[in-house]
């Protein structure tokens, strides 16, 4: 049974956290680095191909002890056991939230309809990648359109990105485009660079009813169309798949069956890219390359189940984030990969951890009074630095950051002269990881302390990160890492006492939108509107005259 949970802030070890921070706030990341020589030993955990260093966040042992403590008070083992059980931990919506059978290996005998999904996946992918999936007119595949939005386009494009190095064991990949904005600016100049002869179409959406993505679909369709003189059953046979858990509405809207991939509805879209919403990942890497994600995923899955909460990183990075939010008052988070295959990770975590517990309302339906998400950002690092790290060394507000690196890259690869010179450029992007932390850290304190700074040159540092180091970029540590981050959202939102798996806010916006369609086609029809959106409909609508 899924727990109640009382309001979060008449816990005694809340206050006691609140004591803790009024007493620390002015203690500094240096000086705790220089009275405890082993705080990497005491603020770190290494797992599934990941190490993580929480040691430059402002935290000490008592701190993390009480953290620990109201995780307890807060029944995140119940709750974990309620997630990994099947519960409809999704109260809004009487759901369960079991993503993580996506990734269940098969010798376990679970979830036999999922494997069923996979199997007919890979054969698709195989088809494709050794040329026997053909076009209407013949021609092998040379390139794959995914028409698809929010979770449907950011877990896809981000892991086929970070994994394109990656090569499949046999057969030669297709190019990936990504479509996802309605405006039609993004597909129509996909589209004009492209062969339809030789184009396959994805057509991804949970429901089929995003009216994002079948604008962009029915778009490819007509291209299509136009291309082959007309409409036929071969052209929707051989350039379209589509991916959903609704079969009538695939159907109707024109996909055969035996082009039909299937998931289902506990399986939220911030968490489908386990499922066939994967299939660009597996068309980079190869169907035994993304079964290979599934089991990092799955090998983290087993870390957070059974992990004491001071060994588990998912539940230690959400008690940190915690602490910052709650009882520092950092609500910026800047994500930042210093390796340029994971330039996508930002934008994929925001939506990730904002959709999730950008929340102001208990599971219980009352107003939060503490905060919870924090806003999250990011770019590629060494491009960061040369934008926004400004703020982050000198700005006014505090801001947590997360910085991510790899161990090993290109050595085993690349031919040895390449590797060589490639290795050099990996090194130095390292480098200015940590010594970006470092400065953040410990602020001028890390410089010679003979030099005096004038005013304008002053490092305050005290800015709190993390590290996250991959052994390597493959599929299993992004599986693992991937993993990670949705556990640690599912331990904030335990703590904070809300329902992670729905987005009303986002529902509400579609709909809102939808309304506004006929406001626009005739601004006079509509009444009821703020003077704001009656002037800017009005504006638009003289305008496009």
């Amino acid at each position: 049974m899924v727990p109640e949970q009382d309001v979060l802030t008449v816990s005694s070890i809340w206050a006691r956290l609140e004591q803790y921070a009024q007493q620390h706030r002015h203690e500094h990341l240096a000086d705790m680095f220089e009275a405890d020589k082993e705080r990497f030993q005491h603020f770190s955990q290494s797992d599934c191909g990941l190490l993580v260093d929480y040691s430059k966040q402002r935290l000490n042992t008592d701190i993390l002890s009480l953290l620990v403590q109201l995780a307890d008070e807060r029944h995140l083992g119940h709750w974990i056991e309620c997630l990994f059980s099947g519960q409809r931990v999704n109260c809004t919506e009487q759901r369960s939230a079991m993503h993580w059978r996506l990734r269940e290996p098969s010798t376990t005998g679970a979830s036999p309809e999922v494997h069923d999904q996979l199997d007919a996946m890979g054969a698709m992918v195989d088809r494709i990648l050794t040329g026997q999936w053909r076009g209407s007119q013949g021609d092998v595949i040379t390139d794959v359109v995914n028409v698809g939005v929010g979770g449907s386009e950011l877990g896809p494009l981000m892991a086929a990105a970070a994994l394109h190095s990656s090569m499949p064991a046999t057969g030669k990949r297709p190019r990936l485009h990504f479509a996802s904005s309605m405006d039609g600016s993004q597909i129509s100049q996909i589209l004009h660079d492209l062969d339809p002869r030789t184009t396959l179409v994805l057509v991804s959406s949970k429901s089929f009813t995003t009216i994002d993505t079948l604008h962009n679909a029915n778009t490819a369709r007509a291209w299509l169309a136009r291309a082959f003189g007309g409409e036929s059953e071969a052209m929707m046979r051989c350039h379209f798949i589509g991916i959903s858990s609704n079969a009538a509405r695939m159907t109707d809207w024109g996909i055969q069956p035996q082009n039909q991939l299937m998931f289902w509805e506990w399986t939220g879209g911030r968490y489908s890219l386990w499922s066939a919403i994967g299939m660009p990942i597996a068309l980079t890497v190869g169907m035994d390359g993304f079964r290979d994600m599934l089991a990092g995923a799955h090998a983290m899955d087993e870390h957070f189940r059974t992990r004491r909460w001071a060994e588990n990183i998912p539940v230690l990075l959400g008690l940190v984030d915690v602490w910052n939010i709650n009882f520092l008052n950092i609500t910026a988070r800047a994500v930042l990969p210093y390796d340029g295959r994971l330039k996508h990770l930002p934008a994929y975590l925001e939506q990730l951890e904002m959709e999730s517990n950008g929340k102001s309302v208990s599971r219980a339906g009352k107003p939060l009074e503490y905060n919870t998400c924090p806003v999250i950002w990011g770019e590629v690092g060494p491009n960061a630095q040369h934008a926004f790290f400004q703020l982050l060394h000198q700005g006014t507000l505090p801001v947590a950051c997360e910085f991510l690196m790899t161990a090993r890259r290109y050595t085993e690869q690349m031919h040895s002269a390449s590797a060589k010179e490639l290795e050099g450029q990996h090194r130095l992007s390292n480098a200015n990881c940590l010594a970006q932390s470092r400065l953040l850290a410990l602020g001028e304190r890390a410089l010679d302390p003979k030099v005096a700074l004038p005013p304008y040159k002053r490092y305050r540092g005290n800015q709190p990160s993390t590290t996250l180091v991959l052994d390597e970029l493959s599929p299993r540590t992004l599986g693992a890492l991937l993993a990670m981050y949705e556990h640690k959202v599912f331990v904030q939102a335990v703590i904070w006492g809300i329902n992670p798996f729905d987005q009303w806010g986002v529902e509400m916006g579609k709909l809102i939108a939808t309304d506004m369609l006929d406001v626009l086609a005739d601004p006079d029809s509509a009444s009821g509107l703020d003077a704001s959106s009656m002037a800017l409909a009005r504006h638009i609508a003289g305008s496009s005259l």
